[in-house]
């Protein structure tokens, strides 16, 4: 397919708003929606890129320019702009793709995305069906009511059910390369392999349907483009008894679901971009009309709605966006996972803050193991809160707030019952010279003498300021535990019969960077 011919589509009514005949002959490999400001490490070459134009800002002229630049580095085939946003493709972003070679198409606000992928996927792998020598291994009548039945909009269990009834191929089943079972059959026997074992293909841009041999677990199969992300693309599992002779059918099989995974990544692309205009609105300092963008996200209009913040430490930042929607798919409520414009990931969820942070931690291990490296996913669940926008604003906060301190890999907001809890949501540069600024005599004293002051004063604060315990805690006789204390205040300067300076000194001492 090349960009020409998305011009030609049928009822979408895309139009030109720049480009010549050469650049408009361009091959297009696959598609990508994103509203990033510098999206180019997330694109390939030969991509079709959509934008909403979230990020385009009427007073900031260079924002075109940037953008644009981002896609000729990462060599795509053209740029389709919606007209939703903004009411008609900015003048600025037309110059910016003629001055980089950038062929520029109109989606009017009535054509959604997901349509357009839709179509472009369906002419792609219609295009690569054709001359895949394993597709003959199904029989063209098969084919035929297998194609039907997925133009007629027909979901993955439907499918594979008539599949598997009509080829005879056991033990099918589908996946998400997170590990999230699309469909399965039989419901006991076709469970996707566990996540991170089931092929090495998930951050792969291939898509080569040879297929990867699982010890216990059979064949997967790549279906459809596997995406940059670890969790979003699609296998279709064979249990042991499809491995050999049932193979090439599979691979047949595997092409011919390759649009459903399209049409699905579509439906998720489609997902994050709204939620991405939810959480850009949140983002804004003054009010925000939350209605529509709820209502575009399946969202209750009353809420209440539960915050998560999320990142991967080390990887981009769609994917925890990708890895959030993996693990809260199974809670079976709405919920809506983006990326604001900032690249703060986050979602909110129609469903008990408990219940939301027992998901993310029971869904945890198995998207990690996904990662490579010292990536790392870590989740913060907000409280319950009104569907408002300063209710959401401060929830949204709190789950941030979380995130940046929890002790374990997910926290939540129910655990921040504590002082040491409260501390380690505060950046460290903060705490570490809240620290220092207390305690350096302190420090300065036990590194130039044999007793420690630090750890007399951390004994003595455990012990309820009792002299009695501290001094049988540290072996010592009570009137040395007062001289030391009257040094510790002399040089702190405070006064540890007093409550307040007690608990200063003690959020010190919690304030200790990490390995003294």
């Amino acid at each position: 397919m090349i960009v020409g011919d998305l011009l030609h589509l049928d009822d979408l009514d895309i139009r030109l708003a720049w480009g010549t005949p050469q650049l408009l002959a361009r091959q297009i490999t696959g598609v990508t929606s994103t509203d990033l400001q510098d999206p180019a490490r997330y694109l390939q070459p030969g991509e079709l890129v959509l934008t909403g134009l979230v990020w385009w800002q009427p007073e900031d002229g260079s924002a075109a320019l940037r953008f644009a630049t981002a896609l000729r580095s990462a060599r795509v085939a053209a740029l389709m702009a919606g007209e939703g946003t903004h009411g008609a493709v900015p003048a600025g972003l037309a110059e910016a793709c003629r001055t980089h070679g950038i062929p520029l198409l109109a989606v009017p606000a009535g054509t959604s995305f997901r349509a357009v992928t839709d179509r472009v996927y369906l002419r792609l792998w219609g295009g690569l069906q054709a001359g895949v020598q394993d597709a003959a291994a199904i029989p063209e009548a098969a084919r035929r009511e297998l194609a039907g039945l997925i133009d007629s909009g027909a979901r993955a269990a439907e499918v594979l059910a008539h599949a598997v009834s009509r080829l005879g191929v056991p033990e099918c089943s589908v996946s998400t390369t997170g590990g999230r079972v699309i469909a399965e059959l039989p419901p006991t026997a076709a469970a996707a392999p566990p996540a991170g074992r089931a092929t090495g293909t998930s951050t792969s841009t291939s898509t080569s349907t040879n297929p990867v041999s699982d010890p216990g677990t059979g064949t997967a199969l790549p279906v459809g483009p596997q995406e940059n992300s670890p969790f979003d693309g699609w296998l279709l599992h064979g249990g042991p008894a499809a491995e050999g002779a049932a193979t090439p059918m599979l691979r047949g099989l595997a092409d011919l679901l390759a649009p459903l995974a399209a049409r699905a990544h579509a439906e998720a692309a489609a997902r994050r971009q709204a939620a991405g205009r939810l959480l850009g609105l949140l983002a804004g300092d003054g009010p925000a009309d939350l209605a529509e963008a709820l209502a575009a996200c399946g969202l209750p209009a009353e809420g209440p709605l539960v915050t998560v913040a999320a990142r991967i430490d080390g990887g981009p930042d769609d994917w925890a966006a990708h890895a959030l929607a993996e693990a809260l798919h199974p809670l079976g409520v709405p919920f809506a996972a983006g990326t604001d414009p900032a690249g703060r990931t986050a979602a909110l969820v129609a469903a008990p803050a408990a219940r939301v942070a027992e998901r993310l931690r029971r869904a945890r291990p198995a998207l990690q193991a996904r990662l490579t490296g010292r990536r790392s996913l870590r989740a913060g669940v907000g409280p319950a809160s009104a569907a408002a926008a300063g209710p959401l604003r401060a929830a949204l906060v709190q789950a941030r707030y979380v995130l940046a301190g929890a002790a374990g890999p997910v926290g939540s907001t129910a655990e921040l019952d504590s002082l040491a809890g409260l501390l380690r949501g505060i950046p460290p540069e903060v705490t570490a010279a809240f620290h220092t600024r207390l305690l350096a005599p302190l420090a300065t004293h036990d590194r130039e003498n044999a007793v420690s002051l630090l750890g007399t004063l951390t004994v003595f604060l455990d012990h309820d300021g009792s002299w009695a315990r501290t001094a049988e805690s540290l072996h010592i006789h009570v009137n040395t535990v007062h001289y030391r204390i009257r040094r510790i205040e002399e040089l702190t300067g405070r006064n540890l019969a007093r409550l307040q300076d007690r608990l200063d000194l003690r959020a010190a001492l919690l304030c200790a960077p990490a390995g003294r």
